[in-house]
């Protein structure tokens, strides 16, 4: 089992930047892709960025592209999201998400995160 840790979340002004945080522990071997949903109030969990082990291969949905940054450490097992020119859409409970591959993670992740509130006001 892997087990998942968010952190960073909170309130925060449109235009303004929150770095989200997610640690992993556990049985991480092989478990290499890590990733962020989000879920909005009535709304259905989106998939918002995914890292291959290596960084290399970085993606993101098209309403975050140029806002925000998917980065990780690997000696620290952790992964980050940068989000910077927050909108009151951005408005979520955002999820970490692991999976063998990003692939994999982007559509089906085996592991989640218990999520972290990001409230953007306008």
């Amino acid at each position: 089992q892997v087990q998942l840790v968010e952190s960073g979340g909170g309130l925060v002004q449109a235009g303004g930047s929150l770095r989200l945080s997610c640690a992993a522990s556990g049985r991480t071997f092989g478990v290499d892709g890590r990733g962020w949903f989000r879920q909005a109030p009535g709304k259905e969990r989106e998939f918002v960025a995914a890292i291959s082990w290596s960084g290399s291969s970085r993606y993101y949905t098209d309403s975050v592209k140029g806002r925000f940054t998917i980065s990780r450490d690997n000696a620290k097992n952790t992964v980050h999201l940068q989000m910077n020119s927050l909108k009151a859409e951005d408005t979520a409970v955002y999820f970490c998400a692991a999976g063998p591959t990003t692939r994999v993670v982007r559509t089906t992740p085996g592991y989640w995160g218990q999520g972290t509130q990001v409230t953007v006001s306008s």
